[in-house]
């Protein structure tokens, strides 16, 4: 029995040295980041900025590599299944570790236990636009002409289970409107409907619908931030508008698999809170109209939370789902 112990007790030495020695040599080759999405997209042009300034103060290469697919579950479930070492990363969204988790039980993975958060990047808003036809020019015009038509206004999003379909219903149930539902293939169809008048609200990223504002092609109402958007800071926030704290966006975070060294995790995240405070990396996610983020691990966890309280809320009392 006390040979028994004596040797328990080497081999947790050993795995404990073990792992306090990986720690001090980490990272000691290159770092994948996965990116859940197809390149070119937003997620895509922001991982590659941080795996780049990252790159540059780690002293290994931090490598892209875009694993798109099944609403980025295939980049997920690579990431969930991965050593725990440090060195295959996601850059995921609310979409990878909210939306798709609520809306898919048959995900092969578990978006709350199965994942080590590591860094909070930050915030996009969208925009809520109409049609200039529409005779309305604010939130609550929006509203009364809904509730004086009820079903007659449609909205555009660029799928079911999007975040512009949650946000639009949030919408809905906020203001206590009926407007239909209209899927598109792609935001490109939908802002083309939308112009044409075809549809006559959608809630858009602020990078691809402030440019048909700007334009004068589209109207826009409100910005669905808790704070107004340098880019577009003549917009009121809906809050402002007269839908009292309603926040509906994009979030980015980075993950690694579940049980990752709090060591390994601690140098991460400096890493890229360091990277979140350089001034080119500010400068683009300005014009990506993106929040900057930050801060500890925690931060991340409870960005998480709270969107997965909101959803989940929406996704039931809407009766929300996926074909």
């Amino acid at each position: 029995m006390r040979v028994l112990m004596k040797t328990s007790l080497m081999v947790i030495a050993w795995a404990l040295a073990g792992g306090y020695a990986a720690a001090q040599t980490y990272p000691s080759k290159p770092i994948n980041l996965l990116i859940p999405f197809p390149a070119g997209g937003g997620t895509d042009v922001l991982g590659r900025l941080l795996g780049q300034k990252v790159s540059s103060s780690i002293g290994q290469q931090v490598v892209i590599e875009n694993r798109p697919g099944a609403g980025g579950s295939i980049a997920s479930e690579s990431v969930a299944r991965a050593p725990a070492d440090g060195y295959m990363l996601m850059l995921s969204t609310n979409s990878t570790h909210v939306i798709g988790p609520l809306l898919n039980s048959k995900l092969r993975y578990n978006a709350q236990a199965d994942f080590t958060p590591v860094a909070y990047v930050g915030t996009a808003p969208r925009l809520l636009l109409v049609n200039k036809s529409l005779p309305v020019k604010s939130v609550k015009g929006l509203v009364a002409l809904a509730k004086a038509r009820p079903g007659a206004l449609n909205y555009a999003s660029n799928g079911v289970g999007t975040i512009t379909h949650l946000t639009s219903e949030l919408f809905k149930s906020q203001a206590g409107v009926s407007i239909e539902h209209v899927t598109y293939k792609g935001t490109t169809l939908a802002l083309s409907d939308l112009i044409s008048g075809q549809v006559e609200m959608i809630f858009e990223s602020i990078v691809t619908g402030l440019p048909h504002v700007k334009d004068g092609r589209l109207r826009g109402l409100a910005i669905t931030s808790l704070k107004r958007s340098a880019l577009a800071p003549e917009l009121p926030t809906m809050s402002e508008a007269g839908l009292p704290n309603f926040e509906a966006s994009t979030w980015f975070g980075v993950f690694g698999p579940k049980e990752l060294p709090p060591s390994i995790v601690t140098r991460l995240n400096a890493e890229f809170n360091r990277a979140l405070t350089d001034a080119e990396i500010l400068e683009r996610l300005g014009k990506l109209g993106t929040e900057p983020g930050g801060g500890l691990p925690s931060q991340l966890v409870e960005i998480v939370a709270a969107d997965w309280t909101k959803w989940q809320k929406v996704i039931r009392e809407r009766g929300i789902t996926v074909p």
